[in-house]
């Protein structure tokens, strides 16, 4: 039977605010600038005779996954019970981990996203849709839905970001393994959550300048666990044309900025010296 490999992008947060929880189910009100970058896990989907579903782990960062608790287990379990797909079809799903878990990267909605997607080609993916989905599987499962850049006005608003601007992202990965959920659980300050256009306005370094004036809430509770994460983004500072660096998502993945390739590479070459331990590559905006 005919088999589909498909991309799952990872994802970085320029920016994420964090703000009080709002709503029943108890989640946090946030806004991010989303970008999605090309390293990707690989997706290969085959419908096969058999009884249950196969579903495998391979590549770099497959060890911390659970088989018996997964993205995509879950995925086709609700993918069933909405009747998106037969219960008596079984498919067989490999999965080669190259995006670090428990990163900030987002690997382990992407791939969901990725599966759903699959499942609903051909078919209007309705807002209420996407909204199930999310409330099931985590809610940054809608940034996987929308263009390879979205801006997160807030908790349930996503919308397109429509420049074409495109960077070089220095990734450096410590193999701190970060909990969203303790990660959020420890924030004891919150932002306002407000109407914001900034970003869609002026060319490219002023969009640069906006982003350097922002920041990542969840930050400083990441350093405060894994200190080392500190000395990452101080080094990134010290690299000649590294625009800012940041930490991405609940972490521990830290990014670094920059205009072009031939700066990025001088970048990954400095990075990888002062931390010969930790994963580091140099990816690109999509």
């Amino acid at each position: 039977m005919k088999k589909f490999v498909l991309n799952s992008y990872a994802k970085i947060n320029l920016f994420l605010k964090v703000g009080k929880k709002i709503n029943k189910k108890k989640l946090h009100n946030i806004q991010s600038l989303v970008f999605l970058i090309n390293l990707s896990d690989k997706v290969s989907i085959k419908k096969i005779n058999y009884p249950k579903d196969s579903i495998k782990f391979t590549g770099k960062f497959n060890n911390n996954i659970k088989k018996s608790d997964n993205s995509i287990k879950k995925s086709l379990y609700l993918l069933r019970k909405k009747k998106i797909i037969k219960k008596n079809i079984s498919y067989q799903i490999n999965v080669k981990k190259n995006i670090p878990v428990f990163s900030g990267l987002g690997g382990g909605s992407s791939n969901a996203a990725t599966i759903i997607r699959y499942f609903l080609r051909g078919k209007k993916i309705l807002k209420n849709n996407i909204e199930y989905f999310s409330e099931k599987l985590g809610s940054d499962l809608g940034l996987f839905f929308k263009s390879k850049k979205v801006f997160q006005k807030n908790l349930s608003t996503i919308i397109d970001f429509k420049q074409s601007y495109n960077f070089y992202i220095l990734l450096v990965y410590p193999y701190f393994k970060c909990s969203t959920k303790e990660i959020y659980s420890k924030l004891k300050t919150f932002d306002k959550i407000q109407a914001q256009n900034n970003y869609f306005k002026g060319n490219k370094y002023k969009f640069i300048n906006t982003l350097k004036s922002t920041t990542n809430s969840l930050q400083k509770v990441v350093i405060s666990k894994f200190p080392k994460v500190a000395n990452i983004l101080e080094e990134m500072k010290t690299i000649k044309k590294c625009q800012f660096s940041r930490m991405t998502g609940s972490g521990s993945a830290c990014f670094a900025l920059f205009l072009n390739e031939r700066d990025g590479a001088l970048a990954l070459r400095q990075i990888k010296k002062r931390f010969p331990k930790f994963w580091c590559v140099l990816c690109k905006t999509i």
